[in-house]
């Protein structure tokens, strides 16, 4: 029997859009960014006056801060070698505007995972600092991978260690305990 009625062609091709939506998203899993641990900078306070503070803090001698990840092989399908990249931004809820927040890459290792033939994942960027915006991303690595795809694929990331600087601290700034939380976005690149 065949439809004509405007009301259930448009209750079909909703059903149509659902299935094809649930297909869609059961088959893409997800790619994750892990980021371990913290900093928080240690100012020295100024003993004598008209002295200013350095100015610039980093935490190169403190605890490391380490990220690492997956790239699923249905990302990678879906970016057909265009590759990906870790973005970046910061949020706070203390925050003042002459404080800079920065941040650079030592290391990080790229695998591929699964069968895959002439495959590379190589790891590009973020050697030198690049200031945080805050709210709006900016790109801190890209990931690229080339050769073909086969099955079961995915790209591991790990060992990226990271370094943070502060910097535009003075004594004009207001004394107060200021903090920030750097969010990492993996998006297309």
């Amino acid at each position: 029997m065949k439809t004509n009625h405007h009301f259930f062609r448009e209750i079909l091709i909703k059903r149509y859009l659902y299935i094809f939506f649930l297909l869609v998203t059961g088959y893409l899993k997800a790619q994750t960014v892990t980021v371990s641990g913290n900093w928080a900078a240690s100012v020295p306070a100024i003993t004598e006056a008209g002295n200013n503070y350095t100015g610039t803090y980093d935490n190169t001698s403190s605890t490391a801060i380490t990220m690492s990840g997956t790239l699923p092989g249905s990302f990678l399908n879906l970016l057909s070698s265009s590759g990906a990249k870790i973005t970046m931004h910061y949020t706070t809820t203390a925050w003042n505007n002459s404080l800079v927040l920065s941040a650079k890459r030592t290391g990080g290792t790229a695998t591929i995972n699964g069968i895959c033939l002439a495959c590379t994942a190589t790891i590009n960027g973020g050697t030198t600092y690049t200031a945080i915006p805050q709210a709006t991303d900016v790109t801190f690595v890209t990931i690229t991978f080339t050769g073909l795809l086969g099955l079961g694929n995915s790209v591991n990331f790990s060992g990226i260690n990271l370094q943070l600087q502060l910097s535009g601290v003075s004594v004009t700034v207001p004394a107060a305990s200021y903090n920030a939380r750097v969010v990492f976005t993996v998006a297309a690149n």
